[in-house]
């Protein structure tokens, strides 16, 4: 959306409206940021499930379900309140604790 890029993205935003059509649609926009904020969900997501096994053996399956859904509900919140990037990495960082700990 683009007033979703405006605000935490300018550059990206900028970059997608000054595009010249290509057939190339690979790495489109050279954001750090931009793939920062992609991937943290999915490797927060491998590391919580890999550390969700551990939580699950010494606490069982409903408190490690439990702790997912507040993990997951959190970053729901701090995402849905972001005012900053950085508050939009941290949403997105604890919804992968949450699907990785659910995943378990």
């Amino acid at each position: 959306m683009d007033s979703f890029l405006k605000r935490f993205f300018p550059s990206v935003y900028e970059q997608e409206h000054n595009l010249k059509p290509s057939s190339n649609q690979y790495c489109k926009f050279n954001s750090q940021i931009l793939t920062l904020f992609t991937s943290s969900l999915y490797i927060s997501a491998l590391i919580a499930g890999l550390a969700a096994s551990s939580i699950t053996r010494a606490l069982g399956r409903r408190i490690t379900m439990i702790l997912g859904g507040m993990f997951f509900v959190s970053g729901a919140l701090l995402n849905g309140l972001a005012m900053d990037i950085w508050m939009l990495i941290a949403g997105r960082l604890l919804l992968g604790f949450g699907i990785g700990c659910a995943n378990q």
